[in-house]
């Protein structure tokens, strides 16, 4: 189960790559793509045969998944109680004000 999802994940993160937008829209973060890593290692650990459910999804907010590549995952959830820590890459484009540091931010993500 785990492989299949991660096929359509990456399916979908192909078939949604060409989406551009006009301003006032400067940066768009794809944490499928430059947290990849951790989202894959989220999906292979949580996603397997006897689970009923695992959360897919982004919240909106900056300091979740967008730092971690799991979903609704504020950091120090992610790596102090799921046990993931993976090396996250940076989008190509970074909004200054909005930084991507993975597992060094040390902001909590307070709208989930």
């Amino acid at each position: 189960m785990p492989e299949k999802l991660i096929r359509i994940t990456r399916r979908l993160v192909r078939e949604l790559e060409p989406l551009r937008f006009s301003d006032p829209i400067a940066c768009v973060y794809n944490p499928l793509v430059y947290a990849r890593r951790a989202h894959e290692q989220y999906i292979r650990r949580f996603a397997r045969r006897g689970v009923e459910s695992v959360l897919l999804g982004i919240n909106g907010g900056p300091f979740g998944m967008a730092q971690t590549g799991v979903p609704f995952g504020e950091v120090h959830h992610v790596r102090d109680w799921l046990g993931i820590e993976e090396k996250i890459d940076k989008p190509p484009l970074e909004h200054p004000k909005r930084p991507i540091q993975g597992f060094d931010c040390a902001r909590s993500e307070v709208s989930g």
